[in-house]
């Protein structure tokens, strides 16, 4: 057998029955930044919110990748997999050794939502095999009319050179046709768990809290009602 043709087999950074990782996807303006805030306070997770670290990294002086983030940002494209993934390894490494105090926390033991990844199936893949192994993906869903309305309503304040018209339409079609199927492949492992984030957020809180009890609980797999 040649040398090609042997799997290549990766030793995760982080040992999933010790690290909890719950990813954190919807469409842009789903909510999920803020049902993390929530449930962060409810469970002490660690929030790695991968477009925050893009954009810190866009800003940070030295940075090899600074031009390449701004311009998929402007652009609604999605940065390669190589950026994003070091970025939140690096991130989570960096929590392990704060030496954290709450439940899930020790030495060797951490829980951390991933809010916004991973967005595409090869990112995905990549993260399993190399940096840990996700427990379940939370996916907020709702209408792209209310999506929308939260994004013009946010730019108003924030500062975000993408929440305008133009750039999140951009996005939506990235959603779609990039994400999408990784909300596809984890449904099939029975490792998603749908939420409606249309409701208030205390209603869309009082569902999400429910399913990470579950996980805690020590459930493996899940199933989206239909």
């Amino acid at each position: 057998m040649s040398n090609q043709d042997k799997e290549v087999h990766h030793t995760p950074t982080f040992d999933y029955n010790k690290v909890v990782v719950i990813f954190v996807l919807g469409g842009p303006g789903a909510g999920k930044g803020t049902q993390c805030t929530r449930l962060v306070q409810d469970f002490g997770f660690c929030h790695l919110s991968a477009g925050d670290l893009l954009r810190a990294e866009q800003h940070r002086e030295g940075s090899d990748y600074g031009h390449l983030i701004r311009t998929c940002i402007r652009e609604g494209t999605i940065v390669p997999m190589e950026v994003t993934i070091k970025l939140l390894q690096n991130a989570m490494g960096a929590a392990m050794k704060e030496s954290r105090i709450g439940d899930g926390w020790t030495l060797e033991t951490g829980r951390f939502l991933i809010d916004g990844f991973p967005r595409k199936m090869d990112q995905a893949l990549k993260f399993d095999e190399t940096v840990c192994l996700s427990s379940v993906t939370l996916y907020f869903s709702t209408t792209e009319e209310i999506m929308l309305r939260r994004l013009l309503e946010r730019g108003k304040t924030s500062g975000r050179e993408d929440d305008n018209v133009e750039s999140i339409r951009k996005r939506f079609n990235t959603y779609k046709s990039d994400t999408m199927p990784v909300i596809e492949h984890y449904k099939q492992l029975s490792k998603l768990v749908e939420v409606d984030s249309s409701g208030t957020v205390e209603e869309v809180h009082a569902l999400a809290s429910s399913v990470v009890r579950r996980i805690f609980s020590g459930e493996r797999t899940f199933t989206t009602p239909n």
